[in-house]
């Protein structure tokens, strides 16, 4: 659902990385975490922080920071694990997402609603619903379904590239 698709007022969460801003829809986000420890797993590419134990499960988790080329998220006392859950092929995945600092839920009308910038073909901004406007402020409105690509969620899963590759053309 792109900014002009947006006609309803929505709940938003917002999380820092770096100085910039970002949201997610309310409705995707499980819970915020403080930050605990993570099970780094090898042979998993950067951005996969590892895995943490929620309630008895195996949440994977990722730096967003890695995720946007930004640098690595250092840890902080405000630094907190975002509890996601992501469609991929009709599935519903749970991970968490590394975040400097979460700040608030905020309400945005369709009018504080901007289209993402066109910043060419090359550069990826598919993953951005939208642009909100607060005041003087930014806020990069995630659509967190196509923040990873399948394959990015496949390594989260524990299935091979290739194996999603392969189902796809199925």
């Amino acid at each position: 659902m792109s900014a002009s698709e947006i006609r309803e007022a929505g709940q938003y969460l917002t999380f820092r990385l770096g100085q910039e801003i970002f949201a997610i829809e309310v409705a995707k986000v499980r819970e915020v975490l403080d930050l605990a420890p993570i099970t780094a797993i090898p042979r998993t590419p950067e951005f996969m922080s590892g895995v943490i134990n929620l309630r008895g499960s195996v949440v994977p988790v990722v730096d967003l920071r890695l995720c946007f080329e930004m640098a690595k998220t250092e840890n902080t006392r405000n630094t907190c694990i975002v509890v996601v859950e992501v469609l991929l092929d009709n599935d519903s995945i749970v991970i968490g997402a590394l975040a400097d600092s979460v700040e608030e839920v905020i309400d945005l009308e369709p009018e504080q609603i901007q289209p993402p910038p066109r910043i060419g073909t090359r550069i990826r901004t598919d993953f951005i619903r939208g642009m909100g406007k607060r005041e003087t402020q930014f806020i990069m409105i995630l659509d967190i379904d196509r923040v990873f690509s399948a394959e990015d969620l496949a390594m989260a899963r524990g299935q091979e590239p290739e194996k999603v590759q392969a189902e796809a053309a199925a």
